[in-house]
């Protein structure tokens, strides 16, 4: 319907590396005509809770069938998982994860601290049967959140035990990760995130449609977004598209303008008109000194706006794009 003036996607089929939409199970429903329509746009589907510890093995058998049969790979979360190790039958219960089909086997720390040498354990035994491993960082508890520093070396962790995108917990999306207590997003903590790690590191856990809209508005279609519910796929998928859905016209926390001096601000509406661009390009443009305009391209760099990336022509020099030029 109207195929041509609809914006595709650019990983339009499944399955997808970057643009991934997780959809938690919260037992509603399922109505086969409605997911076959949003099932294209749902890459995982996660089956959250203590559900697979206590439902029958043929009831969730029928339910990973069901998604199996729409072409949606499905995980298991985390809270099963953290219970299993408390109880020392981590092995044990990933072997019945496998019997049971599931695809993905999500581990976070939200009730239970693991080491690296555990770590190593926990990735061995996934791989060993088959399973995909996905780790998650970050605290449930809003009266226990990691700090910065600390969830930046967990994320090292996770990416030196060979993670290819890790899941930010953001639990109701109130007070917990990137999230500040009203919901909204904390930027300063998204810049230092995504200054040392490309945004595509992340599955960000967006509960709420204004988290959704504020993520996919800062780092356009590309961005991976999890903890969706089954009734803001199609919202999330418009969105992608360019196409305004109910919550832009919300309340939204977007991005405001860069931090700091007229130099930074001036230098970063350089950037992005004329990226990528290099240092001597900016001097010339700005006509400003070169110490001014070095300090506010690392003030950019910091606040998690400008990449750095080496000159194609020219391997000696630097360019620069801002952040968002590396999802369009």
């Amino acid at each position: 319907m109207l195929d041509d003036i609809i914006k595709n996607r650019i990983d339009l089929k499944k399955p997808r590396k970057e643009g991934l939409t997780y959809v938690i199970d919260k037992l509603e429903g399922s109505n086969r005509e409605d997911w076959e329509l949003v099932a294209p746009f749902i890459d995982v589907v996660k089956i959250n809770g203590a559900l697979p510890l206590f439902a029958s093995e043929t009831s969730v058998l029928k339910k990973i069938k069901f998604y199996h049969d729409l072409n949606i790979p499905v995980s298991l979360g985390s809270t099963g998982i953290e219970y299993a190790i408390i109880q020392n039958s981590f092995d044990r219960f990933v072997k019945e994860a496998t019997k049971l089909r599931f695809d993905i086997i999500e581990v976070g720390e939200n009730i239970i601290d693991l080491n690296i040498d555990k770590k190593k354990k926990i990735r061995e035994t996934v791989k060993t049967l088959g399973l995909e491993l996905q780790w998650k960082v970050g605290k449930r508890d809003p009266r226990h959140q990691l700090g910065l520093e600390t969830t930046l070396e967990k994320i090292d962790e996770c990416i030196k035990l060979g993670a290819k995108k890790i899941i930010l917990e953001a639990n109701q999306g109130f007070g917990v990760g990137i999230y500040d207590e009203d919901g909204n997003v904390k930027w300063g903590s998204v810049a230092a995130l995504t200054n040392k790690y490309p945004p595509n590191t992340f599955i960000f856990e967006a509960p709420t449609e204004s988290q959704q809209f504020s993520l996919i508005a800062e780092f356009g279609e590309r961005v991976n977004l999890s903890e969706i519910n089954i009734d803001a796929v199609v919202s999330v998928e418009s969105e992608r598209r360019g196409i305004l859905s109910k919550s832009a016209f919300g309340p939204v926390n977007l991005r405001e303008d860069p931090e700091g001096g007229p130099a930074a601000k001036f230098i970063y509406y350089i950037i992005k008109t004329k990226h990528p661009i290099e240092q001597s390009e900016l001097i010339n443009l700005s006509y400003l000194p070169r110490r001014t305009v070095q300090s506010a391209i690392e003030d950019l760099k910091n606040q998690g706006l400008v990449v750095e990336r080496n000159s194609l022509n020219d391997a000696r020099k630097k360019v620069y794009h801002p952040i968002r030029s590396e999802w369009l």
